[in-house]
């Protein structure tokens, strides 16, 4: 049996159909199904049972063996204020589930964050050395937990106390099926295909920062497939352990997105560029890109999709069919 947490939402139903794909329909889902509609990102896959994750601490004394963890279950809002909650969502279940792995031999896969770097004047390499990691800064809440997790699995790794196998996943600006849900939380590729379809115009963001053009704020966008098919590589090979970084290593920007968008419907794009709101400039972050080079020395060597490459496909293959789901 495989868990996956977090399993009707964007990158945990991609890992479902990836693990279908396999041949595995051993899987125990935990999740929330909520209002949003995440049914339909699990509607066509093959399972053992869905859980509600708020009866963790039901579920995990029932549980006696799996042969993996995806833990991708979290509040994923950067915006959240809920202290309390995100501590016990973000914080606390992942310790859970990590001590769960622990004592069970069960190799442990989890979302981190590219929040964690803050606003990347620290870089934004994956080194997990303890002092390293205290330099970081995380700009908001959820980025918060997601450090305190990552700072709290090292300590614990030192200690001789771990899984097998674990891997904390610091994903950087993820696009691709099954992101429908996510309001105004989805990519801007989710959020604007069906406008430059019409021929209305885009608006990105003017810059407030010397250096940098207007729209041309630059991020590392890495599609859920290339996510997923690192996880995959991550389930065969066990000996792989660490934090490691998932982007593609090329920060492209958002002009470059939204005319990849463009070239993948065949349709002209325009553009208006209005004020950031004051609010969000203190804290924006106008550069991101992680280094990839320990994923590769751990021996993972597949191609990523390049922006326009991913873009494509997710555009064509999803987004402009009636039923985009995977």
């Amino acid at each position: 049996m495989i868990i996956i947490t977090g399993a009707t939402g964007f990158i945990g139903s991609n890992i479902v159909a990836d693990l279908n794909a396999r041949g595995r329909t051993d899987l125990l889902l935990v999740d929330d199904l909520g209002t949003q509609g995440k049914w339909k990102n699990i509607a066509k896959r093959r399972f053992l049972d869905l859980v509600d994750y708020r009866s963790l601490d039901q579920l995990l004394p029932k549980l006696e063996r799996a042969d993996a963890v995806f833990h991708m279950g979290a509040n994923s809002s950067t915006t959240s204020t809920d202290g309390d909650e995100i501590l016990h969502v973000n914080l606390h279940a992942t310790m859970a589930w990590w001590r769960w792995c622990t004592l069970h031999g069960t190799p442990f896969i989890y979302a981190s964050s590219a929040a964690t770097y803050g606003d990347g004047a620290q870089g934004f390499a994956d080194n997990q050395n303890p002092d390293a990691l205290d330099k970081l800064s995380p700009l908001n809440l959820y980025g918060w937990s997601k450090h305190q997790f990552d700072k709290w699995a090292v300590e614990r790794a030192a200690e001789g106390k771990a899984p097998p196998q674990w891997a904390g996943l610091k994903f950087f600006n993820v696009y691709g099926p099954n992101e429908y849900h996510k309001g105004d939380m989805k990519s801007l590729v989710a959020k604007n295909t069906a406008l430059v379809a019409r021929g209305e115009t885009i608006r990105l963001f003017k810059s407030h920062k010397e250096g940098y053009e207007d729209g041309g704020q630059l991020r590392d966008f890495v599609y859920v497939k290339d996510c997923c098919n690192v996880m995959m590589w991550l389930l065969d090979n066990p000996k792989a352990s660490g934090i490691f970084n998932l982007g593609t290593g090329q920060a492209r920007s958002f002009v470059d997105l939204v005319q990849a968008i463009g070239k993948a419907l065949a349709k002209p794009v325009s553009i208006e560029y209005i004020d950031m709101p004051e609010s969000i400039r203190p804290n924006y972050q106008y550069f991101t890109e992680a280094r990839m080079d320990k994923l590769r020395q751990a021996g993972f060597s597949e191609k990523f999709h390049s922006l326009d490459e991913g873009v494509a496909d997710y555009v064509q293959q999803h987004l402009a069919q009636p039923d985009p789901f995977r």
